[in-house]
């Protein structure tokens, strides 16, 4: 595995991967990566011939300094996965190497990127944009790979790659992974302290349980405001937002659509811990 910091290096290796006819496969992350991150790899050393995956904390899409300061960070240990994951390039560039001049860009993502974390979050999603654009453009996959636990995350990713024409581009989404214990498995989970861990798996559990209101004819607003006094109920918890919205236009919904599938999105603060999960409700 090559480790490679400069875009300089990052634009050759991928010219001779395109030069050879291989199938460029990319995984964005911002490190500290854990087994979810490398089920993403691993799908992407199934279906690709030449795999990168970027580690790189962007700046620009944290609205809150403190939670960049303390973004967990483990480089070698990073790097040691991913050499074993059988990854060909690992690009771990610094911000001055991605942000040589300050990025202005400002991207019309559109009503994707106006409800949940968009509006918990402003500016968040533009510095998304911001820096997967850049990866999409040095690191020119055919195949980009998301976790789903962003759920909302990868639709605007994809309004993106519409907006800045990446058109022979696929963006694949994958299942959350868990924990044993239902916990979605998140970065941020190694600041949890033991009491807090112990705890969180209700999260999961208590969107888990709400799945059948749906077949049971229990609207998605009433769904959603028993889900919120279960976790409000949770000694700890402090949800932010629990949002039943339509799969494809991520809207809320009043009534549970025709034919498609809904998803339950959720922001539960846990200390100083802001964890993010997801659950479909499916539509049979």
């Amino acid at each position: 595995m090559e480790i490679i910091e400069t875009t300089a290096r990052l634009t050759e290796a991928v010219a001779d991967a395109r030069r050879r006819g291989l199938t460029i496969g990319l995984v964005p992350t911002m490190g500290a990566l854990h087994a979810g991150h490398i089920s993403l790899v691993e799908r992407a050393r199934r279906e690709c011939d030449f795999v990168i995956v970027s580690i790189f904390v962007n700046p620009t899409q944290f609205n809150n300094p403190d939670d960049l300061r303390t973004y967990p960070r483990t480089p070698a240990a990073d790097c040691d996965l991913l050499r074993a994951a059988g990854v060909d390039v690992a690009f771990t560039p610094t911000a001055e190497e991605i942000y040589p001049e300050p990025d202005t860009r400002v991207f019309d993502l559109g009503p994707v990127a106006e409800v949940m974390e968009g509006a918990m979050r402003p500016g968040h999603f533009n510095g998304v944009a911001q820096i997967v654009s850049k990866l999409f453009a040095l690191a020119r996959p055919h195949r980009a790979y998301f976790g789903e636990k962003d759920f909302q995350q990868i639709a605007v990713i994809r309004r993106m790659a519409e907006l800045e024409g990446f058109d022979d581009l696929e963006i694949v989404d994958c299942p959350i992974c868990r924990e044993a214990d239902g916990l979605a498995m998140s970065s941020r989970n190694v600041r949890l302290s033991a009491e807090q861990r112990a705890i969180a798996p209700r999260i999961h559990a208590i969107l888990e349980s709400s799945v059948a209101s749906r077949a049971e004819g229990v609207s998605p607003a009433d769904t959603a405001a028993a889900v919120l006094d279960s976790l409000a109920g949770v000694e700890g918890f402090k949800p932010e937002y629990y949002q039943i919205v339509d799969a494809n236009t991520l809207q809320p919904l009043d009534a549970w659509p025709e034919g498609r599938d809904a998803v339950g999105c959720v922001t539960v603060w846990l200390g100083d811990v802001r964890l993010i999960d997801n659950i479909k409700y499916p539509a049979k």
